[in-house]
């Protein structure tokens, strides 16, 4: 090796501590610690040795392209994965995400102005460019390095024993030996890579899944949708909501006889009402799943099919609505962060929790009570002058976990800006001192879906002289252990003027707010369809 060729020590260990600090960085924000940098990245041994055995000849050139293109492409998706996470609390997915690119370069370019907007683009372009020369630079310093002949099996031995602490690691993940911890020796990198091809494959092929069903909706195209409708609609999500309030005693005694008072009171006031059960994609959270469902028509039970139905052109419940003279609108009291996904859903307006006008307290996570949310949606939607019907969207929060406290329900007319919550946000144990018993929790939980139960009925009540047409479902069992119910199934009742609430019989079979524990459950994805074909002319579903 000519001493043109060869690099010196200085320079070697900057290029291998960049090629360490890429292999090392977290793709999560709550791992960049310190303790991040005590990891030793399997694939740095493999990189630099393989590098340096190659030398500077057209092996090594080729070696270094794919270092510098994987290696990039790999950090890029973890820097991505940052920013998704730091904003919306989720991964970011290379095919899903992509329509969301453009809407987040408007709402950058919207808070912080264009030229701003414009110079953050720049920065983040120049970044990626320098950590591409880095990277090349790093790895021709390698090619270079003066070693003896005995690299290569120092490369093989290095190859083996990184491939074998890798499989260890993911074996001993998968087993659960290592009990949330990762062994200091892993290969998070590749797994990230490899991770990610797999992720785009699924994404892909349910993706065409979508797409096939867009193209083959039954309703794409139809006229006369929605026309039996002549009044708001609201489908209200009531977080956590189960069936085990119907089925386990300790739940059912309280939310049943609940709900049998409701009842009671509906009829005198001339109201109607039907209930079933309906068949959820999800249990304990990630309660979009269900909205999606619900929406879409289609069963989405991850977050792979949730991106792939938001980019697959399926015309959303609410997309119908709109095209059938609705205006739509999302009430969503818990979105506290940008949600461009908003955009594929068919929404006109979106009333997010800084949109809602609560001057109160927090209820720990809970921005807001739920009476205070449904008052907000009449003062900001169905209170303003429109000639066009509403087809609205809200979900409730108050029962999100942890359900410490519970507030209690106050006059209408007395609800202001919500400050009259505040000593009862203040009330009662915090949920770190709760959350030690798991019966206190369930007596938490308990509480806040009978508050969330005492709440939609009492707002069904107050409109009882024009009534909507609600559209009531949970979205989700809560977890097991709270629950006492592993079943992924939710209740769902319709309330509304007689006519209306009759056509509801393919997803509300049972009279009343109390369906028997015998009523099977409709899966959730069949919703959309079923309340498309209740409610428009000549489809034959509904009634005549």
């Amino acid at each position: 090796m000519t001493a043109q060729r060869r690099a010196g020590p200085v320079a070697l260990f900057l290029a291998a501590v960049g090629l360490y600090l890429l292999l090392v960085l977290p793709s999560h924000p709550n791992a960049l610690t310190l303790s991040a940098l005590a990891s030793l990245p399997l694939e740095l041994p493999v990189v630099l040795l393989g590098l340096a055995a190659l030398g500077p000849g057209l092996a090594g050139q080729a070696a270094r392209l794919a270092v510098t293109a994987g290696l990039g492409l790999v950090t890029v998706l973890k820097v991505a994965d940052l920013a998704m996470f730091s904003a919306l609390s989720r991964g970011f997915n290379p095919v899903a995400d992509l329509p969301l690119i453009e809407a987040g370069l408007r709402l950058v370019s919207g808070s912080i102005g264009t030229v701003p907007a414009v110079l953050v683009l720049a920065g983040a372009l120049l970044a990626t460019g320098g950590v591409v020369f880095g990277l090349w630079w790093a790895t021709g310093v390698w090619t270079r390095a003066a070693l003896p002949r005995g690299a290569l099996r120092g490369l093989a031995a290095a190859g083996a024993i990184g491939f074998a602490g890798m499989s260890l690691a993911d074996v001993a993940r998968a087993k659960g030996w290592t009990d949330g911890f990762d062994p200091p020796g892993s290969a998070f990198t590749a797994r990230t890579g490899l991770d990610r091809v797999q992720q785009v494959r699924d994404t892909l092929a349910d993706l065409e899944t979508f797409r096939r069903a867009a193209r083959s909706d039954p309703f794409a195209g139809a006229t006369g949708l929605l026309d039996r409708i002549d009044r708001d609609v609201i489908v209200v999500f009531v977080e956590s909501y189960g069936r085990t309030s119907h089925d386990t005693p300790f739940y059912a005694d309280r939310h049943r006889d609940t709900l049998a008072r409701a009842e009671v009171r509906l009829a005198a006031r001339g109201l109607a009402m039907a209930s079933g059960y309906l068949g959820s994609p999800t249990q304990g959270g990630q309660s979009w799943l269900a909205h999606a469902t619900f929406a879409n028509g289609l069963w989405i039970n991850d977050q792979i099919r949730y991106r792939a139905a938001l980019v697959s052109g399926r015309q959303t419940l609410f997309h119908i609505a709109a095209q059938s003279g609705f205006d739509t609108a999302a009430v969503m009291p818990q979105i506290t962060l940008e949600w461009p996904e908003s955009a594929f859903m068919g929404f006109g307006t979106v009333l997010a929790a800084r949109d809602l006008g609560y001057a109160g307290l927090p209820f720990n996570w809970v921005t807001m009570p739920d009476q205070f949310t449904f008052a907000a949606m009449d003062r900001l939607l169905r209170d303003t002058p429109s000639t066009r019907p509403r087809f609205i969207q809200m979900a409730t929060g108050t029962s999100h976990a942890p359900w410490v406290p519970v507030p209690r329900l106050v006059p209408w007319d007395q609800i202001g800006d919500g400050r009259i919550f505040n000593p009862m946000a203040e009330a009662g144990d915090p949920p770190d001192v709760v959350w030690r018993d798991h019966d206190r929790v369930r007596a938490q939980y308990r509480d806040a879906i009978d508050y969330a139960l005492q709440t939609v009925m009492a707002y069904a009540e107050r409109h009882a002289e024009d009534p909507p047409l609600m559209i009531i479902l949970g979205d989700h069992q809560a977890a097991g252990f709270v629950a006492l119910d592993e079943r992924r199934e939710v209740p769902v009742h319709v309330i509304g003027p007689p006519d209306l609430v009759a056509r509801a019989a393919a997803f509300a079979p049972m009279p009343g707010l109390l369906p028997p524990a015998q009523t099977p459950a409709l899966p959730m994805d069949q919703m959309r369809d079923s309340v498309l074909r209740a409610y428009s002319s000549g489809l034959g579903a509904g009634g005549n």
